[in-house]
């Protein structure tokens, strides 16, 4: 087993985890706070009677990650550790695992499951540990699944209920909150204290260590001039106006600028609105255009407007839906010739072409390329690969993308097959989402670039973070005086509040932090409480049968919530056999994984407009039922229509699937007791 040194940095941050108190460890990134919980979690293991460890990560690759670099070469020959994610097929057996190892690591939602499910292998108690390291903690806040355990925690402290382990956070950044005065920063640094009901500490007395082991990047704005020209954006709007004049002109006067997110936010609002959805969802589709033209190259903004009007030729319902269809019709050989005019090319990419081309004159540069969106990176790899100049400098791209089963995102083995050939040299250029800026195990890269991103301090921190080589750079791409430089300016002052803010918690006195936390802490309970009941009295609001089900895309009654059941407090399928005449199915999906009582079957799709609602499923290898998502759906109530983005916020109760009763109902014919 390898001997786990720590730098005298990490010595001085563990000391308080070591004696046994609760404690958040404050760290850069590649600071190594992970080894440091490795450290504390051995000598724990090796002085705590019937020691029991688990350690948190809100991502599924952290698991294997943390697993095989970090706590299996250093704990491995001594203790038994299991590694368990969504991805594990052991997880069903959660807690049957737990009472076999010394150590599991497990995303947190595997763990909340278990403590929810009351089913004998699969239940824990949060008592059963006696260590819970929580990985990338500044997450522990609002309706989060760490949040969700550690308010659990905090509720049986404040009723001195059981023996409960102890807390050890990580963090790079706790952050402030979006907060810009240092009081109500102070407040949000005190409140992540009072949710992980933990000090917080950093290093004091070895600053120059760690600076030299973790060096900052030299900064640099790569700043552009606001283009002179945009001839294929201007049309854009101007077909925008046209179907703001179609539409009432009460709505269309609410919308803010064209092209910005806040335009994005305004027409999402209205998509809630029947009798001018369609428009909504038409201008979103020519905002993200607008988006897309800002960041990227013009053609792929119109290629992706021509792939949206393509799609839906033969699926027009009604008069609106032939006018907007017409509008880009009419309007599209014009939309390609000058999204084809290289006079009026984003000057962005040229100042980012300069950017890569001299970092890449240095044939062992490794880069990592930000971008806000999927389709974004594909856009930019897209760009790199058909660009002589990169290519003439040796820049070999490859996409790192958020894991699932979407058109665009990529499987977990993807994911890892990319950073492996990243750090073996094979590509040069990670073109990602926020994806790489937390937790992932990426080489040092001597380029980060911030590309078109508007984000908190929290994440440019982590991005920065990346580039850990010797003498590398920062880089931000923008357009003079843009949001993204205020935006950039603004998280430079938030990550220096932050340091004040933590510097004033740990100088209090231990009595007033701990009055403070009391107080957040029963605060935080009474919330709890107050949110349960008022869960209870939304799902209450209407009886299933008062709920209709429509397509968000095409607005048609296809059920009602009587029809619906869940399964597991997870997946919402559809038991009435006549919901099948309303959708299509289509690819098989495929997931890296495989489940207990299920597997997965086809996309569904609405017959009428081809929006997709969600996948078959094959439960218990018995019967196959369509599981649904709810963004996919409109539900329209006697108070009115909503949209809801999660199951949790609809306002009726899903009955519980009762396996026997809803199958002998679906299908009277088949036995269902072999």
């Amino acid at each position: 087993m390898m001997d786990c040194n720590l730098r005298p940095y990490q010595e001085e941050v563990v000391q308080a985890a070591l004696r046994g108190e609760n404690s958040i460890i404050w760290l850069p990134t590649g600071g190594g706070k992970t080894r440091a919980a490795v450290y504390v979690t051995k000598k724990h293991l090796e002085t705590t009677a019937n020691a029991k460890v688990a350690v948190l990560v809100n991502k599924v690759h952290l698991v294997d990650q943390h697993f095989a670099k970090e706590f299996k070469p250093y704990l491995g020959n001594t203790y038994k550790i299991t590694a368990i994610s969504g991805d594990s097929n052991e997880k069903d057996l959660f807690g049957c695992l737990v009472k076999a190892s010394d150590l599991v690591i497990c995303t947190a939602q595997i763990l909340e499951n278990a403590l929810i499910n009351m089913e004998e292998e699969k239940h824990v108690e949060l008592t059963d540990f006696t260590l819970l390291v929580i990985d990338e903690c500044h997450h522990t806040q609002k309706e989060s699944v760490y949040n969700k355990i550690m308010g659990r925690y905090v509720e049986k402290k404040v009723r001195k209920q059981g023996n409960l382990p102890q807390i050890l956070g990580l963090t790079a950044s706790p952050g402030t909150g979006g907060n810009r005065q240092l009081d109500k920063a102070v407040e949000h640094v005190l409140q992540i204290c009072a949710n992980l009901d933990s000090v917080i500490v950093s290093t004091k007395n070895f600053t120059l260590v760690l600076q030299k082991v973790v060096p900052r990047p030299k900064k640099q704005y790569d700043i552009v001039e606001k283009r002179a020209l945009d001839p294929f954006g201007d049309h854009l709007k101007a077909m925008m106006l046209m179907i703001h004049e179609f539409m009432p002109s009460t709505v269309s006067r609410s919308l803010r600028e064209m092209g910005t997110q806040e335009y994005e936010a305004d027409v999402s609002y209205i998509l809630n609105l029947l009798l001018i959805a369609q428009c909504a969802l038409h201008l979103r589709q020519y905002n993200d255009a607008l988006l897309i033209n800002d960041t990227v190259r013009m053609v792929d903004a119109f290629w992706g407007l021509d792939e949206f009007y393509n799609s839906r030729k033969t699926k027009l319902l009604d008069g609106t839906d032939l006018f907007l269809q017409g509008l880009f019709d009419e309007n599209r050989v014009e939309l390609k010739q000058l999204a084809s005019n290289a006079r009026y090319e984003n000057p962005k990419l040229a100042r980012l072409q300069c950017t890569l081309q001299e970092e890449f004159n240095d044939e062992n540069s490794r880069a990592i390329l930000f971008s806000k969106t999927r389709r974004g990176t594909h856009c930019l790899f897209d760009w790199v690969n058909s660009n002589p100049e990169l290519q003439r400098v040796n820049v070999k791209a490859g996409i790192l993308t958020g894991a699932g089963t979407g058109a665009n995102h990529m499987t977990q083995n993807e994911q890892k097959e990319t950073i492996k050939h990243f750090r073996k040299g094979i590509l040069n250029l990670l073109i990602s989402t926020s994806v790489a800026e937390e937790g992932l195990d990426i080489p040092e890269c001597n380029l980060v670039v911030r590309y078109g991103l508007l984000t908190n301090e929290i994440a440019q921190q982590q991005a920065s973070g990346r580039a850990r080589a010797m003498n590398s750079v920062y880089s931000v791409v923008a357009e003079e005086g843009g949001r993204e430089i205020r935006r950039e300016l603004t998280n430079e002052y938030l990550e220096s509040l932050t340091a004040k803010a933590i510097d004033q918690v740990q100088q209090m006195s231990p009595r007033e932090f701990s009055r403070k936390i009391s107080e957040l802490q029963q605060n935080a309970v009474m919330i709890r409480i107050q949110a349960e009941r008022k869960k209870d009295e939304r799902e209450q609001r209407y009886s299933p049968g008062q709920v209709q089900f429509q397509c968000r895309g095409c607005f048609l009654p296809v059920c009602s919530g009587e029809d619906l059941r869940k399964i597991e407090n997870t997946h919402h399928v559809n038991i009435n056999l006549e919901f099948e005449r309303h959708y299509t199915a289509g690819v098989q999906v495929v997931l890296e994984k495989s489940f207990e009582d299920w597997e997965p079957g086809r996309v569904i799709s609405c017959r009428n407009c081809g929006k997709e609602w969600g996948m078959e499923i094959k439960f218990r290898r018995v019967v196959i039922v369509p599981c649904l998502k709810i963004k996919s759906f409109s539900l329209k109530t006697p108070g009115g229509k909503s949209t809801p983005k999660q199951w949790k916020d609809v306002e009726f109760q899903v009955k519980e699937f009762d396996f026997l009763k809803d199958m002998s109902s679906r299908f009277p014919d088949l036995d269902l007791d072999d």
